[in-house]
C-alpha cells in the first residue's frame, strides 16, 4: 500500500493508504520528453503513483486515461550532473567563489573533525555487508531519518537488494569517517550510464562542517575518474544541494492518478486544497516577515 498524505512541512497529519502502482521515469525519459506508457493495473489497484513525468507529458497521460482522476500535483526542475567531460571541467562550472567555498569546506573539516578523516568507497556484495554495519547506525540519527522519513532502508530486501546491484557492479556507497567513525555516508545505484541520488544522511554533531556537501564532492571526483557515466541523477524533488552541484536541469511532474470513483476524485480534490491552503498560508508568512522587517529598517 502506498500512502496519500496529507502534509505540514515534514509532520504528516493524516494518511489514506491506497494500492498504487509506482511508476518512475528515468532520467534520460524526463530529458527527451517521452510519451508515457502506464502498465495495466489489476482489479484491487486503486491508480498509480507516477514519479517524476515529463511536465509537458501529463496532459497526454490524462488523455490517455480520461476515466482517471489526478492529484497531488508537484512541479519541480529534476537537476543532474552532465559527466561527459572530466572533474576539472566539472569544477571549472563553478564561480571562483564557489570553487573557493567548496574547497574551505574540505580543509575545514579536515582540520575542525578532530582525528584522522578518511573516504571509503564500497562496491562488492562483501562490502555491502560492511555498509550497512557502519551507515544504518548513522542513518539512525540523521535529520534525514528522523524528520523526512528518508533514511537508508534497513529491511532484509533493501539489504539484498544492494548485495545484487553490487554482484553487478551496479551500485557505489561511500562513507566520511573520523577516526574509523562515520560522519556522513551516501549510496548511488547505477542504471546504465545513470548513476543516482538515492540516499544521503550526517552527523547532526557535526553538521556545522558541511560533512554531506564534502562527501557528496569527494565521490564526484571519483565517479569522474570512472568515465563510465553520462549523467549524475538527483533524481525527483528540489533541494539547494541538488540546485548547487547539478549542472542542469528538466522541468518533471509528480502526482497521483486514481480511478474516477467518488471516494478517489474527493480525496484528490482534499489533497489540493490542502496543499494550496498551506502554501498560501507559507506565502502569507513569508510576506508578514517580510513586512515587519521594513518596518523595523524603518523604525531604526
Amino acid at each position: 500500500m502506498t500512502p496519500i498524505k496529507f502534509v505540514v512541512g515534514s509532520k504528516v497529519l493524516l494518511s489514506v493508504p491506497k494500492a498504487l502502482v509506482n511508476v518512475s521515469l528515468t532520467l534520460p525519459e524526463v530529458i527527451d520528453g517521452v510519451d508515457v506508457s502506464l502498465p495495466e493495473l489489476a482489479g484491487d489497484q486503486d491508480g498509480y503513483r507516477i514519479l517524476s513525468a515529463p511536465a509537458e507529458a501529463v496532459p497526454q497521460i490524462l488523455r490517455d486515461h480520461p476515466d482517471m482522476v489526478a492529484g497531488g500535483i508537484q512541479t519541480y526542475r529534476r537537476h543532474y550532473i552532465d559527466m561527459s567531460g572530466s572533474f576539472d571541467d566539472y569544477m571549472g562550472r563553478f564561480s571562483s567563489k564557489t570553487r573557493s567555498t567548496l574547497r574551505r569546506k574540505h580543509r575545514k573539516l579536515v582540520k575542525d573533525i578532530g582525528g584522522d578523516v578518511e573516504f571509503r568507497e564500497y562496491r562488492t556484495p562483501d562490502e555491502m555487508d560492511a555498509f550497512r554495519e557502519l551507515a544504518l547506525p548513522l542513518s539512525r540519527r540523521t535529520y534525514q531519518a528522523k524528520s523526512l522519513d528518508a533514511g537508508l532502508p534497513e529491511s532484509d530486501e533493501a539489504h539484498a537488494e544492494r548485495k545484487r546491484l553490487a554482484g553487478d557492479d551496479n551500485v557505489r556507497a561511500y562513507l566520511l569517517c573520523a577516526d574509523g567513525k562515520p560522519v556522513s555516508y551516501l549510496y548511488l545505484p547505477i542504471d546504465g550510464a545513470t548513476i543516482s541520488y538515492a540516499f544521503l544522511g550526517y552527523d547532526p554533531d557535526h553538521a556545522r562542517l558541511s560533512p554531506g556537501t564534502v562527501l557528496q564532492l569527494e565521490a564526484l571526483d571519483r565517479l569522474f575518474a570512472e568515465e563510465r557515466y553520462r549523467y549524475f541523477d538527483f533524481t525527483e524533488g528540489e533541494g539547494a544541494h541538488k540546485a548547487m552541484f547539478g549542472t542542469d536541469s528538466v522541468e518533471a511532474c509528480s502526482f497521483f492518478l486514481l480511478k474516477g470513483q467518488v471516494a478517489n476524485t474527493m480525496l484528490l480534490k482534499s489533497v489540493d486544497a490542502f496543499d494550496k491552503s498551506i502554501a498560501g498560508a507559507k506565502s502569507l508568512a513569508e510576506r508578514t516577515g517580510a513586512l515587519a522587517k521594513v518596518r523595523n529598517l524603518l523604525r531604526s
